[in-house]
């Protein structure tokens, strides 16, 4: 047998097989393909890292943010919906508080209560009822002329009272006409100017109406001035029609229309 001393100062270290063989294959491979088993490799040890991650949660204008996709929060919806809500309520509330307070503003205090219709009662209501119609006659009357038609027919004489004052007023008579037909007739009507356009005018001429038929009137008239149009409208609303004009019929000149309701 022979023994073989190797000095260990001039010998090589001794290498396996397997190894050698790893080294050749190793040094075959191309840069390349080098390359692009390392770059593998690190995509492989990223994607494993962040699928360990706990999932983010972003806050973006009021909504949260998952992996990417974006989810309301819905207390967060919920509270903003509440407010939004609440500031129209307000607004609403203001808006209506305003327009009464307009209203208010634009009448006086004493007509906001509900208007009362009365029939004529004493000689106390008098100066009332010729203080309200000489502000609008287109001719001044005498007190006796307030008198022949109230005294003799105070159940065609109503009033419209705000509170204690007298703020409408209607005069009428009914009488025989031409021996055959029984006529009822509007002497005078009117309105406190502050009070119009609310169809107190049209309430008491209803009235007037109302008893008149329960008299058995057969038609009823009266004469408005020409220019007058709100007064034509009032009528002719409440089935009046022209029935005549007269020329100059008032002191100051103007033309009239006579206006007819037919009864029967």
């Amino acid at each position: 047998m022979e023994t073989s001393v190797v000095n260990s100062s001039n010998s090589e270290p001794i290498v396996d097989s397997d190894t050698i063989n790893k080294v050749k294959d190793k040094e075959n491979l191309s840069d390349v393909e080098i390359v692009t088993n390392d770059i593998k490799t690190r995509l492989y040890l990223l994607k494993n890292s962040t699928d360990q991650r706990p999932a983010e949660t972003k806050q973006t204008n009021g909504l949260r943010q998952l992996n990417g996709r974006t989810e309301s929060s819905s207390s967060e919806s919920k509270s903003f919906v509440d407010n939004t809500q609440n500031v129209q309520s307000k607004n609403t509330e203001a808006n209506h508080v305003n327009e009464k307070c307009t209203e208010a503003q634009d009448l006086p205090e004493s007509t906001t209560g509900e208007i009362e219709y009365v029939s004529y009662t004493s000689e106390l209501q008098m100066p009332d009822i010729m203080k309200l119609i000489q502000k609008d006659l287109s001719e001044p009357y005498s007190i006796y002329t307030y008198r022949y038609f109230i005294h003799n027919w105070p159940k065609l004489c109503f009033l419209a009272m705000d509170g204690k004052e007298c703020i409408g007023a209607i005069v009428c008579k009914l009488d025989i006409h031409r021996k055959i037909t029984k006529r009822g007739y509007i002497a005078m009507l009117a309105v406190d100017i502050k009070y119009r356009k609310r169809k107190i005018g049209s309430n008491l001429v209803r009235r007037a109406i109302k008893a008149m038929i329960d008299d058995n009137a057969d038609e009823i008239v009266l004469e408005t001035e020409i220019t007058n149009q709100p007064a034509l409208k009032l009528y002719e609303n409440l089935g009046f029609v022209r029935d005549k004009r007269l020329f100059r019929y008032y002191l100051n000149g103007v033309d009239a229309l006579r206006l007819k309701l037919w009864l029967r």
